[in-house]
């Protein structure tokens, strides 16, 4: 009994610590240029986001995230970063949608869509929101000085500044070539990127290549 009685005690515990973690989680994704596309790769990513943002704890987060200018200063870095070709590529692979249809003809799928829509405690969440002290949290951050001292310092901030020296870095656009010529970008389409798919067919002067037999080695006396 007490191993039981402490089993269920852990069980709960990690419980709520996963409850708590989505929010941030999905925040800091859909905050992320280069991983906000993430929860399109996969139907149950889909669902899974789907349901976090239909979460008022979620939209708090991200807008107590939104008035810090430094959050701002990341999303710019992954804009002007490879990352963003990687992630968005992928779109490019036909096995991403062969995963859409066949969540398309799976009723489960339609099932953990429609199942945050009818779950009653979803709307008393919202319905409770304006009482939360993390949305009371969030509307005393406008009279918080420091608040308007951040974006003040902003553009002094070290990060901005070679944030705006970025365009003029020859390694940033040596980058996105790399990655850009790179085939596993591509996922499935970079096979047909990849000279190793073709082997010697690769190299356009291989026709004309007449293979000789190796000259046999005299023999060690």
């Amino acid at each position: 009994m007490k191993l039981s009685a402490l089993a269920s005690a852990l069980t709960l515990a990690l419980l709520s610590q996963v409850a708590l973690a989505a929010p941030e989680g999905t925040a800091a994704q859909m905050l992320d240029p280069a991983k906000a596309a993430d929860a399109a790769k996969d139907p149950k990513a889909a669902v899974q986001a789907m349901t976090d943002m239909m979460d008022p704890a979620t939209s708090m987060v991200m807008m107590q995230k939104l008035m810090d200018p430094n959050v701002y200063t990341k999303m710019a870095q992954t804009g002007m970063s490879p990352d963003m070709l990687k992630s968005y590529a992928v779109f490019m692979d036909p096995n991403l949608y062969g995963k859409w249809m066949a969540a398309g003809m799976d009723p489960n799928f339609y099932m953990a869509m429609i199942n945050p829509m009818m779950n009653p405690n979803m709307y008393m969440k919202w319905a409770m929101a304006p009482m939360d002290p993390r949305m009371w949290n969030m509307g005393m951050q406008m009279m918080n000085p420091s608040l308007y001292m951040n974006w003040m310092m902003a553009p002094m901030n070290p990060a901005n500044m070679n944030l705006m020296m970025a365009p003029m870095n020859p390694n940033t656009y040596t980058q996105w070539m790399g990655t850009a010529a790179n085939p596993q970008t591509y996922g499935t389409w970079g096979t047909f990127m990849n000279p190793a798919t073709y082997s010697n067919m690769a190299n356009p002067a291989s026709m004309f290549m007449m293979p000789f037999a190796p000259v046999a080695q005299p023999a060690a006396k």
